[in-house]
């Protein structure tokens, strides 16, 4: 049985996650602190409204913005370390250890995203199951 003293030591060795990104390493806010949801979506906007004008433009289906969004993604990621939208909203992605993405892993991220379900089901870390997939996570700049 815990005594007092003993219990007030016992909760404080259990580690807590009090913030998206603190078990990763990642500082609470301010640069390389995960990305926020407000952030996210806005960027997703940016570069979805980019796809649908480009598509407008030349008179495209609804496919072609779908196509033009994978693209943008998909050229953007791995030269820019994020997306039109993501680098107007001060974001960029990189893989956990800090590192940059790659060329597969803006890829596979795009391929889940446009899928939409990984992108909207979160861990903890507020990482969507398309950045889990791909090693990635999108923090700020």
């Amino acid at each position: 049985m815990l005594r007092g003293g003993d219990y007030a030591n016992h909760v404080s060795a259990a580690p807590a996650n009090d913030y998206p990104g603190q078990r990763l390493g990642l500082p609470r806010e301010g640069r390389g602190s995960v990305a926020r949801p407000g952030r996210r979506v806005g960027a997703l906007f940016v570069d979805y409204g980019a796809a649908y004008l480009i598509s407008g433009f030349f008179g495209w289906d609804s496919l072609a913005i779908l196509v033009i969004f994978a693209a943008i993604q998909i050229v953007f990621l791995p030269t820019l370390q994020g997306s039109p939208g993501h680098r107007l909203f001060g974001l960029r992605l990189q893989r956990l250890d800090g590192a940059w993405a790659g060329l597969w892993r803006p890829v596979v991220r795009t391929l889940l995203l446009i899928v939409v379900i990984p992108a909207v089901i979160w861990d903890a870390d507020q990482r969507g199951l398309h950045d889990k997939a791909a090693g990635t996570i999108l923090v700020r700049s």
